[in-house]
Formats: C-alpha cells, structure tokens, sequence
C-alpha cells in the first residue's frame, strides 16, 4: 500500500515540527533510514507505527494518507 502522499505528509509534518529525520526516527524507536524511506515512498510503517506517527502529531490516520483536511 505505497503511498507517496504518506511521505509527503510525513515530512511536511515534521517539518513543521523542527524534527530531523534522526530525531523522529529516535522519538518513535526507528532509524533515520526508516524515516527517510516512508518519506520517499519507497516503503510505509506497520499499522502499529502509523498510529504512533498520528499519535505524535496530533491528528488522524485519515489525515496522514490525504483522506481529510
């Protein structure tokens, strides 16, 4: 289920969040790589790391993948 718009909104997110990808990676407990491959599309969380990722920046799954404002 790749999905560019995740990463997209990923980085925008953080971003936002004066977060390196080190930095995020280490708050959820994945590498910098990790991170940097959600963000490129080229591979996504498990479904436990996508609801700490919502969870960390305060907003719904549906808002990750671009389904709501």
């Amino acid at each position: 289920m790749l999905n560019n718009e995740f990463g997209k909104i990923l980085k925008q997110l953080r971003s936002e969040n004066s977060l390196s990808q080190k930095e995020f990676g280490n708050a959820l407990g994945v590498s910098r790589q990790a991170v940097g491959y959600w963000e490129k599309g080229e591979r996504e969380p498990d479904m436990d790391t996508i609801k700490k990722i919502a969870e960390y920046f305060d907003v719904s799954i549906n808002y990750l993948f671009g389904k709501e404002d």
